[in-house]
Parts: C-alpha cells; sequence; structure tokens
C-alpha cells in the first residue's frame, strides 16, 4: 500500500513538472522575438547604421562582427593585441586610418565607440570590394588575414565556398566565419522590419 502512494506521488510530480516544461516552452516560444534581443542586444545601433551606410555595408553583418569579435565590449583586448568592439590590430587600424585621411588617429581611439565602428566597417567594405562580394572570403580575411585567404585560394588548400568551411587552414578563422554568419541570421531575423 505505501509502494503504491509512493508511485501515485512520483506520478502526479513527474506530470507537474511536465506541465510546467510545458508552460515554460510555451511562454519562450511566443516571446522568441524578445528573448532573442535579450541574447542578441543591439547597443550602438545608430552608429552602425550610419557608417554601414557610409561605407555600403549590411548593418547587420557589422552587428554579427562585434557580437562575435567582443560581444559589443568597447574595452575588449584579445590574446593577440585586438582593441574594441570590432577587434582591430592597432597596424591594421593605423592602416585603415591612414586610407581614410585621419591623420591624428592614436590606438587609443580603438576604444571609442564611433572611431572602431567607423574603421572596421570601412575595413569590411574594402575586403568587400577586393573578395568582388563574397561575405564568406570577406570575413575569413578579416579573421585570418587577406594575405593569407589569398595564399589558401591560390594553392587549392580551400576553395572558399560555404560548404567547405571545415577546410580553413586556421582553426579560429574557420570557428570565426561560422559564428558570424550564424549571428548574422540571428540579427537579420530579429531586427530586419
Amino acid at each position: 500500500m505505501a509502494v503504491s502512494r509512493r508511485r501515485k506521488t512520483r506520478f502526479k510530480i513527474k506530470k507537474f513538472l511536465t506541465l510546467i516544461l510545458l508552460v515554460l516552452i510555451t511562454t519562450l516560444f511566443l516571446n522568441l522575438d524578445r528573448f532573442g534581443k535579450v541574447l542578441y542586444s543591439f547597443p550602438h545601433r545608430d552608429i552602425i547604421f550610419y557608417y554601414a551606410q557610409a561605407n555600403q555595408v549590411d548593418p547587420y553583418l557589422i552587428a554579427a562582427v562585434i557580437k562575435t569579435e567582443s560581444n559589443f565590449d568597447n574595452k575588449a583586448v584579445s590574446a593577440k593585441g585586438a582593441l574594441g568592439l570590432m577587434q582591430l590590430m592597432p597596424d591594421t587600424a593605423e592602416w585603415i586610418a591612414n586610407q581614410m585621411g585621419k591623420n591624428d588617429f592614436k590606438t587609443q581611439d580603438l576604444y571609442n565607440e564611433e572611431t572602431n565602428i567607423a574603421l572596421g566597417s570601412w575595413y569590411l567594405a574594402n575586403l568587400h570590394k577586393e573578395f568582388k562580394g563574397d561575405t564568406i572570403l570577406v570575413l575569413a580575411s578579416y579573421n585570418g588575414g587577406r594575405g593569407n585567404v589569398k595564399e589558401w585560394l591560390e594553392s587549392n588548400h580551400w576553395n572558399g565556398e560555404h560548404n567547405t568551411l571545415d577546410q580553413i587552414p586556421f582553426p579560429e578563422t574557420r570557428q570565426f566565419v561560422r559564428k558570424v554568419l550564424w549571428n548574422y541570421k540571428m540579427y537579420n531575423y530579429l531586427y530586419d522590419d
């Protein structure tokens, strides 16, 4: 008799927990956009849209790069020395600033959101022109270096196709491209009206 009561109690508890789980899943599903926007916040949207338009780059791609590189932390510093939101290397940032005619650039400027987004957006646009609009090659170059990507393509280490991302020689670059593409899909889904 006591065993039967325990079984009934366990069954009721399982039933109750299943019901709670269903309610939580339903709530999550019905509020997917709201929860998604918590996970995929969009700080600096005005700055991103301004420089996206100025450089003819998709603003959601810029947001995806920032999300992947720094998770929108303007004070981020990588182990390799990349700085700010878009994780620009100081030498690369100085080259970009010179190309843009900004002669007063200082490395510390990379911690400024607007400067970092301006330089990073220009760089994405520059890579976009060089790689004829191929987003996969642009992202691989942004992370792995344009010279490396050209070498991989010329030596047939990688053909630049989306379905061969696993052949990118640098694991970090391979992971970066995948993450940015995922984040890009999420920003498009959540914010593109």
